[in-house]
């Protein structure tokens, strides 16, 4: 509470002009980027109302702060996607003040919901989406944090613009000026310096320079009056078309003498590191280990933005695109987070325990990518993984093997080998214990429903349309994947729209 009080004093310090405006409260969150403030506005009518101070930490680029103010003032304000009110700025502090949502945690209220609530928030979810994927905005961080929900007054909001990218139609003109920089980095990254020399670097140099000047303009003109401002189109030019990773076919095509083992050390790769052309091909590909080759050759570098647990596979892979089926798969099967991963890899392999390693690689190969795993895992029904965790079956007898066939899940269960197995969170409306046979011949654990209650909140009728749904939504293949747009007409929200 002292530490708040203190963030508190040095934010008024850094942004004198909020002391005259805003009474700031408390401290409502805390990210990489920014801090969050709960404050209130005395108004001209004599009345108070909360706003929420986004306080930006002052070495986030102001090409990002300008772009994230465009990106709610534009889209924001409607179909659940959250507004600006005003932006206030000293040197290189900065505060966007938006109205104030009370909201529930996702984690408390989970268990909680009915299915016809998880129904409710899914589809105002993708209004959002649909609403800024209309104007060309790809969010790159949707997660139950970053979609805030009162469930008492059934409001929602979309927040935290501060990693979104454009598409390349996208009407957030600081949105391509952005992916002009980001482009012309991953391009000079990217290419040989072999065969480009300085030239990239002086060009990267100067489009650098003139979106600063570009950016620093335009947050002077949001930061002083939101409602006025005017656009201008960026000096950039056209966009520079990202450089292309070689293409896997040509790997398998030309073929190298294979190179001892013994002659590769630290000092041999270093100086291939250094000097070897991104041209040559290897001979490992497709096996289980890393040549010489492919160890110098540069790291492929692509927007990796996002939450651990919410990414999609093809971010995992280096191709990014947004992943809200995941959350679906929380509300459906109790369970948050679903993934909980410390490293790329291992959360790829976990996704491939849901939908099956044989299609992950095969939706890995439709961009370019090569995956290699040792052992083939099948794909999982969607309906019975989500009703076995959330404790929903049809059947009322389990074994202790049931609950244990996928080692993935066996943090959520709390297990004491005297008495009780239970699931954890424990089902909504059921009371579940488990009792030891003693009956010679079966050593074996049963796990028996000895009391229901008569109010599932319409989790034993859950029906088709919504696993299908939540299957389109975890499509592995981002090109056919359902869209926001298209997710809004399935048949699941039939009853929503009449």
């Amino acid at each position: 509470l002292l530490m708040i009080k203190i963030d508190i004093e040095k934010l008024y310090e850094a942004v004198p002009q909020l002391v005259n405006v805003f009474k700031i409260k408390e401290k409502i969150g805390e990210g990489t980027f920014s801090s969050v403030y709960l404050a209130t506005a005395q108004l001209q009518a004599g009345c108070e109302e909360k706003m929420a101070l986004k306080h930006l930490i002052p070495t986030s680029h102001p090409l990002r702060i300008a772009a994230e103010l465009q990106c709610l003032t534009i889209a924001g304000g409607q179909d659940n996607v959250m507004g600006v009110k005003y932006c206030f700025r000293k040197n290189d502090q900065v505060v966007i003040v938006m109205p104030y949502l009370e909201h529930e945690s996702f984690l408390d209220v989970l268990n909680s919901l009915s299915f016809e609530e998880v129904r409710e928030y899914m589809f105002n979810l993708f209004k959002a989406l649909r609403r800024i994927h209309h104007f060309g905005i790809v969010h790159r961080d949707v997660k139950p944090s970053n979609f805030l929900y009162n469930r008492r007054l059934k409001e929602y909001a979309l927040v935290d613009f501060g990693l979104a990218q454009g598409t390349p139609d996208t009407k957030i003109e600081l949105l391509r000026v952005a992916q002009s920089e980001s482009q012309q980095e991953s391009c000079s990254q990217n290419k040989p310096h072999l065969t480009l020399g300085n030239r990239v670097s002086v060009n990267v140099a100067a489009s650098r320079q003139i979106a600063q000047q570009s950016a620093s303009k335009t947050s002077d003109k949001w930061c002083c009056s939101l409602s006025q401002m005017q656009i201008k189109q960026g000096k950039g030019g056209k966009l520079i078309k990202q450089s292309k990773v070689m293409d896997v076919a040509s790997r398998k095509l030309a073929t190298k003498k294979k190179t001892s083992t013994k002659a590769v050390n630290n000092g041999v790769a270093r100086k291939a590191a250094n000097s070897c052309p991104a041209i040559l091909t290897c001979d490992c590909y497709a096996t289980d280990r890393v040549c010489s080759v492919c160890l110098s050759r540069h790291q492929q570098v692509a927007p990796r933005a996002g939450t651990p647990g919410f990414r999609a596979p093809e971010v995992l892979t280096k191709c990014p695109t947004q992943t809200t089926g995941i959350i679906f798969l929380s509300l459906l099967s109790g369970r948050y987070p679903f993934y909980k991963a410390s490293d790329d890899l291992t959360a790829l392999a976990q996704i491939m325990t849901i939908r099956g390693s044989r299609e992950t690689i095969q939706a890995a190969k439709t961009f370019g990518k090569s995956i290699l795993c040792t052992k083939e895992v099948p794909a999982q029904d969607l309906r019975t993984l989500c009703e076995r965790l959330r404790g929903t079956n049809s059947s009322c007898t389990k074994t202790a093997s049931d609950v244990h066939t996928n080692s993935f899940y066996e943090p959520a269960l709390a297990i004491d080998t005297d008495k009780k197995v239970e699931f954890a969170p424990q089902p909504p409306g059921e009371k579940i214990q488990a009792l030891k046979n003693c009956h010679e011949g079966n050593s074996g654990l049963e796990i028996k429903i000895t009391e229901k209650a008569t109010d599932l909140k319409g989790w034993d009728r859950v029906p088709d349309e919504a696993y299908d749904l939540l299957d389109k939504l975890l499509d592995l293949n981002p090109a056919t994947r359902i869209t926001a747009k298209e997710a809004l007409l399935h048949r699941f929200f039939n009853d929503i729209r009449q």
